[in-house]
């Protein structure tokens, strides 16, 4: 019995440390890909972020001068 355990143990342990040790071959491609800009404006991120404040600003400003009311 004590034969039969010990010789089970080495084929596990040969088993084990033969396929653990096997290099793995994966496959791996490249894939490169051009995207186009979406935005061609030579500003930077704070100029058009400051375009957008300022059109909502203008509209709030025109919408208060609309709810006023024209005094003449």
């Amino acid at each position: 019995m004590r034969k039969i355990i010990l010789s089970l143990t080495l084929l596990v342990v040969t088993f084990a440390t033969t396929t653990s040790c096997r290099e793995k071959t994966t496959e791996t491609k490249t894939v490169i890909r051009e995207v186009e800009a979406k935005s061609t404006d030579d500003d930077g991120i704070l100029e058009r972020a400051a375009k957008k404040v300022d059109e909502r600003v203008n509209d709030e400003i025109d919408e208060e001068i609309d709810r006023i009311g024209d005094d003449d």
